[in-house]
């Protein structure tokens, strides 16, 4: 009888034995099974003028700017549906604005959460991503147009630094834009010539650079963002860089193709541009302010423009609150220019 009992017990623990190793087994083929689930964006870099994929394929990107994602995440809204809205208008690309004051105030190591969070869901609905410190003034004076751009010199390479070593090998983040908007402000933000802006902005990308990553630095010009004429002369002496603008409708009068291409479109025949910030709304709008009021032919205008060229743009901006915004409501209403750059986004996907 004893016999048996051992038996019976040593044949329960086997089975036993065998089930937890079934549901252990079950377990690695689900969890490598999500793994090869996870989309993995192909790496983007630069080749001549042209940003290109791991193919050497030229790619051109069209997309939203997100609020920052600080009020979103306060705003609930966060979240993969958000994600998900931006891909729905035709987005193949976003930008996060980081602003200086939200960095600090949320802290290093909750913020970064919020872009683990934002990258994920970016991979997950196929987007890229720009990471934009989002300051507006005078880094060489640490002079700015507003508190919640205030920053340093030690702060800005400490926020690049880290954006570095973090996301090295993440291809959805494939662009850096070093500094939002640089202005003087009419010289009421102290002095800055470009040579002095462009020893920083070399700073930084030398800061990325040893710390082993390649994502594509993007350098703004001066006149917040918009003017890239000094490049005619002395551009930025570093590889595998872009540059951007911000050419919203009243930095120019009308005809504005010829001023464009005078202020920052000859910058695109030799190398990769994006305008990170662009778009428009009715001088009667919620939030219409110089320089973004116009009509419907600044979109024409613009989206033609870049297109012709090669230039890359995001639209800002993807937000019911923020102006000139993209949506009116959380059920993602297109507000005036929502309507024409969820048409344009479209678009390029039924081409």
């Amino acid at each position: 009888m004893k016999k048996i009992i051992i038996a019976q017990i040593t044949l329960a623990l086997f089975l036993v034995l065998i089930s937890c190793g079934n549901k252990q087994e079950k377990k690695e083929i689900m969890e490598v099974k999500q793994v090869v689930e996870t989309p993995v964006l192909a790496k983007i870099s630069v080749k001549g003028n042209s940003f290109i994929t791991a193919e050497g394929t030229p790619i051109v990107f069209r997309g939203l700017d997100t609020s920052d994602p600080d009020k979103l995440e306060k705003d609930g809204h966060w979240n993969l549906e958000y994600f998900q809205e931006m891909k729905n208008w035709g987005a193949t690309i976003t930008r996060f604005p980081v602003h200086p004051k939200a960095w600090r105030e949320r802290g290093k190591e909750a913020y970064l959460k919020l872009i683990d969070d934002g990258l994920k869901w970016a991979t997950e609905v196929g987007i890229y991503v720009i990471m934009d410190w989002h300051s507006i003034g005078n880094l060489r004076e640490n002079k700015y147009f507003m508190p919640m751009y205030e920053t340093t010199i030690e702060e800005t390479e400490d926020f690049w630094r880290t954006m570095a070593v973090r996301y090295k090998d993440n291809t959805t983040l494939a662009f850096f834009e070093l500094f939002n908007e640089p202005t003087t402000y009419n010289g009421t933000l102290g002095t800055c010539t470009w040579d002095e802006w462009k020893v920083l902005m070399e700073k930084l990308i030398a800061v990325i650079r040893e710390n082993g990553c390649e994502t594509i630095p993007l350098v703004a010009g001066f006149n917040w963002g918009y003017d890239l004429s000094p490049l005619k002369d002395n551009p930025i002496v570093a590889e595998g860089i872009g540059y951007v603008s911000h050419p919203y409708p009243q930095k120019r009068d009308k005809p504005w193709e010829s001023k464009w291409t005078n202020d920052w479109g000859f910058a695109a025949e030799k190398y990769p541009l994006i305008l990170s910030e662009m778009g428009f709304c009715g001088p009667d709008d919620e939030g219409a302010h110089i320089p973004v009021i116009s009509d419907e032919s600044y979109g024409d205008a613009i989206t033609k423009y870049a297109d012709e060229c090669g230039i890359s743009y995001t639209v800002w901006v993807f937000d019911p609150n923020w102006s000139p915004m993209l949506f009116n409501d959380w059920d993602f209403t297109p507000s005036r220019q929502g309507v024409y750059f969820k048409n344009a986004l479209q678009a390029y996907h039924k081409k």
